[in-house]
């Protein structure tokens, strides 16, 4: 269970912390871009949480080994979705990994693989 947040701004660092497996975040990465993608087409709107939930509640319960915080902030975690996609594009995504370890430690499970590369966007 995710503790208790005052705000978004305080939420955030949680949120990222969640998301330290590299292929979770790939796999939110792709569920997002799809959601962009599909949200033009009223047609494909139906489709919209299967794509944007179903592969991030696959990278949690498969590769995270966590509960999305969705289940908890259903409003800051999708928000918070849009957010982390546009820090993994920019690059800027393991600076804030960097904040949210210094606030949320890692148990040590984490993989070593960076994602994107630090020295690329996606």
């Amino acid at each position: 269970m995710a503790p208790k947040f005052e705000s978004y701004e305080e939420f955030w660092p949680y949120y990222i912390s969640e998301h330290r497996d590299p292929t979770n975040r790939k796999l939110h990465f792709i569920g997002t871009t799809l959601v962009m993608g599909m949200a033009v087409n009223p047609l494909l709107w139906p489709l919209v949480p299967v794509a944007g939930y179903g592969f991030a509640w696959f990278g949690h319960f498969k590769h995270e080994k966590n509960r999305p915080a969705t289940f908890q902030y259903p409003k800051w975690s999708l928000r918070a979705d849009f957010r982390m996609w546009r820090k993994i594009a920019t690059g800027e995504i393991h600076r804030e990994l960097a904040k949210a370890d210094a606030l949320f430690p890692a148990d040590g499970s984490e993989s070593e693989v960076a994602w994107p590369p630090r020295d690329q966007a996606a």
